[in-house]
C-alpha cells in the first residue's frame, strides 16, 4: 500500500512539472518551432497540471475519505452478522458437543449483572463454584439457583431416565445429589459474608423442561436427555435476551422461578423439609 502510494504522488509530480514546463516554454517561444505549439496542447496541458496539483494538495484528504469508507465497510459488515444472527439464527451463536466449562468460566470472570442456572441438580457445580463466590464478592454479582426439589416425584422419573449415568464420581440418586448441591451452596452462603443476599437458591417441584446456565445475556442451554447427563449433551450457545430463543430461555427461566420456593441456606435441610410439594 506505501509504495502505490509513493507511486501515484510521483506520477502526480512529473505530470505537474511536465504541465508547468510545456507552460513556461511556450512563454519564452521555445514552441514556436515545435508542432505542438498550438493553442489547445497548450491549454489542456495547463488544465491538467491545474487538476493534477489541487489533487497533490488534497491527497492526504483524499487517503482519509478512503480510511473512514473501509471504517464503514467494516462496521456494515459486523452489523450484517449481528442481524444474520438475531434474525436468521434467532440468537443461536454456536452449539457445543458437551458443556464447555473453560468458556463459561471466562464467562464468569467478566459477568456485571446476573448469574442464572436452572438444573435438576449440577453435576458440574465443583469446577467453577470458587469462580462463583468471587463473582459475588468482588463485583457484587446476583446469582440465582433454581433446582429440583429433593423430595419431587420428578427425581424419581428422571432417575429412571438416567439409569446408571448420573455422577460418575459418586453412587447416589438425584435427591441426594440435589442434597448435595445444596449443601455446597450452603457452604458458599456462609462464606459470603455481607453479600449473602446476592446467593439465591430455590428449589422448584415440576417436570424438567430445559437445563440453563446465563450470564448477563450468555445462555447455554440444553435437554434431560435419557441416558445422559444434561451437561453432557449438546449445548446450545444463545447471544441475546431480546433474541427469538432468548426470549423462550428467558421466560422459561421467569416461569420456574414463579412457582419455585426460595431456601434458606442458613439451615437448607429443615427449609426443604418445610417446602410443602
Amino acid at each position: 500500500m506505501a509504495i502505490h502510494r509513493f507511486a501515484q504522488r510521483a506520477v502526480l509530480w512529473v505530470l505537474a512539472c511536465a504541465g508547468i514546463g510545456v507552460a513556461l516554454a511556450d512563454l519564452l517561444g521555445l514552441l514556436d518551432a515545435m508542432t505542438l505549439g498550438t493553442a489547445l496542447p497548450k491549454i489542456t496541458l495547463l488544465i491538467l497540471s491545474t487538476v493534477t496539483v489541487f489533487l497533490l494538495l488534497e491527497i492526504d484528504r483524499l487517503r482519509v475519505v478512503d480510511q473512514i469508507h473501509e471504517l464503514v465497510r467494516r462496521l456494515d459488515t459486523d452489523a450484517i452478522v449481528r442481524d444474520r444472527l438475531r434474525d436468521h439464527y434467532g440468537g443461536v451463536a454456536r452449539v457445543h458437543e458437551g458443556f464447555p466449562k473453560g468458556e463459561f468460566i471466562e464467562h464468569l470472570g467478566t459477568a456485571s449483572r446476573e448469574v442464572s442456572i436452572l438444573q435438576t441438580w449440577i453435576p458440574n457445580l465443583p469446577d467453577f463454584q470458587k469462580e462463583l463466590a468471587e463473582a459475588i464478592v468482588r463485583r457484587g454479582i446476583r446469582v440465582r439457583v433454581l433446582l429440583l426439589h429433593p423430595a419431587s416425584p420428578v427425581a424419581r422419573l428422571r432417575d429412571e431416565a438416567l439409569g446408571k449415568h448420573r455422577d460418575p464420581g459418586a453412587e447416589e440418586n438425584v435427591r441426594e445429589s440435589v442434597g448435595r448441591c445444596l449443601e455446597a451452596f450452603a457452604s458458599m452462603y456462609a462464606g459470603l459474608g455481607a453479600n449473602r443476599e446476592l446467593l439465591r437458591v430455590h428449589v422448584y417441584n415440576s417436570l424438567p423442561s430445559i437445563a440453563v446456565y446465563q450470564v448477563d445475556e450468555r445462555y447455554l442451554v440444553s435437554s434431560f436427555l435419557h441416558n445422559k447427563l444434561a451437561i453432557n449433551s449438546s449445548q446450545v450457545e444463545v447471544h441475546g435476551a431480546d433474541t427469538v430463543v432468548g426470549r423462550d430461555v428467558r421466560h422459561e427461566l421467569t416461569k420456574i422461578w414463579e412457582i419455585s420456593r426460595p431456601v434458606d441456606l442458613g439451615n437448607w435441610q429443615v427449609s426443604v423439609n418445610n417446602i410443602s410439594l
